[in-house]
């Protein structure tokens, strides 16, 4: 089949610098040992097309075989029928160019956009600072949650080992739990808490129990498991750096005001967009729950790596009040401020911008649910995150010059857009094979 040459995403695959991608992380794959490696092209056009469009690592391999123009993306130059890899050589792929290598990325689509004149040098003038939570993948975290699954990681603990416990509890807790949720639904609190008590009791007996049957050997396989399940059974009202899930302990318990989801249980997220386009300039995961203004000095830095300098103008809202910012850095304008002259407060006005792009960053893209594991996981979810809402920027503009006319004026835009240098990339033909 014959792809059409004016659609977007056709586009947008010659302005990327696939060759820039290939040089920087070829240097982490060996030439001379093992299997050769996928194609780089092919694993970063993956992600970028996960994150575009908003899927999962199985749905985007899988859609990836259905959609000629994700494979000609991808650097293809005939239709392939088969999977192209197993949904798993995504995560390898991740921590085998870490942080430092999302970054690049998202870099590369920042570069797109000064191409297609999505942006241009002066958008990094003036940017937008705010911070947002990047929720985990976890139930909402309750105490009888927490020791039913601290019951469950015990049981299959000691099913792996072999271990002969003295009683399982696994009816009692179940009935307990049912009775609890039973309970906390009538608002019969005071019951509610004596079998939150029991339950915390059969949780604690049937960890204490494993402990001490484990070998040390088996011990040190299950540490990690046996570590949280003992602080998450310790943890009081008012102790700091709780557990909140077994399997993604990274998880922060974050308040940020709002009336409908007063805590939100993820991690705090740092980002800057150009004050006119939106366009995401710098974003960065920020483990620990610091307080923004902290932030702000770490973020103008990572802008200043992405686009080659510090923006003249930053503008926050007053939660960002004591950030420590130099002037020389960047000047920082707090919402609220008087006495600017008329183009500053106009300009100031325009900082709620920001609140819409990270709400299409979490509906269209995937920063409202981060699936991926550990502290690295929430780094790499945010900014591949931001590399495909820029993605989504530069392919709306390109359909909007490309689809939205027609005729004399569709051919004069094209002839335009064939002129913003395009790199020296192929451009095949994709046939079926």
């Amino acid at each position: 089949m014959v792809l059409d040459s004016s659609q977007e995403l056709y586009r947008l695959a010659q302005v990327l610098d696939w060759s820039a991608l290939e040089q920087e992380f070829g240097t982490l794959y060996c030439a001379d040992n093992g299997r050769p490696g996928v194609p780089i092209r092919l694993m970063a056009g993956l992600h970028l097309l996960k994150h575009t469009y908003g899927v999962s690592d199985e749905q985007v391999v899988a859609q990836w075989v259905l959609n000629p123009y994700w494979q000609f993306f991808c650097g293809e130059e005939y239709f392939q029928h088969q999977l192209p890899i197993h949904p798993s050589q995504m995560t390898r792929w991740r921590k085998r160019i870490g942080e430092a290598g999302m970054e690049r990325l998202l870099q590369i689509t920042i570069e797109a956009g000064k191409r297609t004149k999505t942006i241009t040098e002066r958008s990094f003038e003036k940017v937008i600072v705010d911070t947002t939570v990047q929720p985990k993948a976890v139930q909402h975290p309750t105490d009888a949650r927490l020791y039913r699954k601290i019951h469950a990681a015990m049981l299959r603990i000691a099913e792996a080992e072999g271990l002969e416990l003295r009683q399982s509890y696994r009816k009692l807790m179940e009935q307990a739990y049912r009775k609890h949720g039973g309970h906390s639904k009538a608002k019969q609190f005071k019951r509610a808490t004596k079998v939150l008590k029991s339950l915390k009791t059969m949780a604690g007996r049937v960890m204490r129990d494993v402990e001490r049957k484990l070998s040390p050997e088996a011990f040190e396989v299950h540490k990690g498991t046996m570590i949280l399940a003992e602080l998450a059974l310790e943890q009081k009202r008012k102790t700091k750096h709780k557990v909140y899930s077994l399997h993604a302990s990274e998880t922060e318990c974050i308040g940020k005001g709002k009336a409908h989801r007063p805590y939100e249980f993820g991690v705090k997220v740092s980002l800057a967009v150009t004050h006119k386009e939106g366009f995401v300039v710098g974003i960065q995961s920020c483990p620990g729950n610091p307080f923004d203004g902290h932030t702000l000095d770490g973020q103008l830095d990572q802008v200043a790596r992405m686009v080659g300098r510090h923006p003249k103008l930053t503008f926050v809202d007053r939660g960002y009040k004591g950030h420590g910012v130099e002037p020389e850095k960047s000047r920082v304008l707090i919402s609220g401020t008087r006495k600017l002259p008329y183009r500053l407060k106009r300009d100031l006005r325009r900082r709620a911008a920001i609140e819409p792009e990270i709400g299409h960053m979490k509906s269209e893209g995937l920063l409202g649910r981060n699936f991926l594991k550990g502290m690295l996981g929430d780094a790499a979810n945010a900014l591949l995150c931001g590399a495909g809402h820029n993605l989504r920027k530069i392919l709306a503009r390109l359909r909007a010059l490309l689809y939205l006319l027609s005729g004399d004026t569709r051919r004069a835009l094209e002839a335009l857009l064939a002129a913003l240098e395009p790199l020296s990339l192929p451009q095949p033909v994709l046939m079926a094979s």
